[in-house]
């Protein structure tokens, strides 16, 4: 944090400010009678017979005390006033700064709520509580991400420990089955550390980018995945349409592919079908992945894009199973490319994806 010498408070220098302000402004008052009246009053005797006509020397010393007793009492109200207003309008800051002051120290859950009508303090303060319920929203995010990771990594590193301390007892090698398990276990623990790199890739946007046509890499990863596809007996209905964006290749591919994954595994029904469909809407283009399946309870699809979180049919199938990262590896893609994943119940089961990527402009 920058160091900074102790100086004058707004509000001093405000009240300093319409006091000097109103100061100027009487002696600018009394400068304009001067000029404009007062010069043009002869001085010294008029020359009259009888009577007397008060002369500018007359007017002068009949004028001058009263205007002096009268600056010294606006100026009086100037300090006064000036400070109470000062007050009265700065006080909303010292609520921000008490807040900004335990926000600092740690403390989240503080908001300022600064009561009134809508004013340029009191959009401050709102635009100030919007950014603290999002920074906790992502602190509170990073903290359920690292407990699930250390979760997730620590369960097959257990089991495999287990596995070896049971075969290190036995005095015969290692069995067939024992080195499978420890197998499954250590790619297991591999393809998660990986989707973590990747992910945390993905978040810091570390990555080059090029001009890219996302129904080529759509197509791409639908030749990769054909022979999964046709195991299953999927049918599949590919609607290609030019998409060109700018992004990382690398990156765009693995998105596209674990939403066509996504959607292969978790197809189902008595005819499973798969749509892949690309297009521009004006200033985007989309890539839109949608599959026949069981239907998704609205509570499931809000947390489908959050780490770790897996529907119910991945927890009881094997075969399913993964590391809870998928679409969470999506999501950050999609952000890390200026675009939106959006995900959809279908009315007759499954699941629609839908990415919107901006078009053929580099994304910051």
């Amino acid at each position: 944090m920058m160091r900074r010498s102790r100086g004058l408070s707004i509000s001093l220098k405000f009240t300093l400010g319409y006091f000097l302000f109103l100061a100027f402004g009487g002696a600018l008052l009394l400068v304009v009678i001067w000029l404009f009246l007062l010069r043009y009053v002869p001085d010294g005797n008029l020359g009259l017979i009888s009577g007397h006509i008060p002369n500018r020397s007359d007017l002068w010393r009949a004028f001058s005390p009263h205007a002096a007793r009268a600056l010294i009492f606006l100026l009086l109200i100037a300090l006064i006033g000036g400070w109470l207003i000062a007050r009265t309008m700065l006080a909303p800051l010292k609520r921000i700064t008490a807040v900004t002051d335990a926000v600092a120290k740690g403390d989240l859950s503080r908001r300022i709520n600064l009561p009134g009508r809508s004013n340029e303090l009191s959009k401050l303060a709102d635009a100030f509580d919007g950014m603290l319920d999002q920074l906790q929203a992502h602190v509170d995010e990073q903290r359920r991400f690292a407990a699930n990771a250390s979760h997730e990594l620590r369960t097959p590193l257990a089991i495999t420990q287990t596995l070896l301390s049971v075969a290190q007892q036995q005095s015969e090698p290692p069995s067939r089955e024992l080195l499978e398990k420890l197998g499954v276990l250590n790619t297991r623990a591999i393809d998660l550390t990986e989707s973590l790199l990747l992910l945390a890739r993905a978040d810091a946007r570390a990555f080059e980018r090029e001009e890219l046509d996302l129904s080529l890499l759509a197509e791409e990863a639908t030749e990769t995945m054909l022979p999964l596809i046709e195991e299953r007996n999927i049918s599949l209905d590919f609607d290609s349409q030019p998409a060109p964006t700018y992004g990382n290749f690398a990156l765009l591919l693995q998105l596209v592919s674990t939403l066509l994954h996504n959607a292969i595994v978790h197809n189902g029904g008595p005819d499973p079908h798969i749509w892949i469909r690309t297009s521009i809407n004006g200033d985007s283009v989309t890539l839109c992945v949608e599959n026949t399946g069981a239907p998704v309870p609205a509570g499931t699809l809000r947390t489908l894009l959050e780490p770790f979180q897996r529907g119910a049919a991945r927890r009881h199938d094997t075969e399913r199973a993964g590391v809870g990262l998928g679409l969470a590896i999506a999501q950050s893609i999609t952000r890390a490319h200026a675009g939106k994943l959006e995900l959809t119940a279908r009315d007759t089961g499954g699941l629609r994806a839908t990415v919107t990527l901006p078009r053929g402009a580099r994304t910051a």
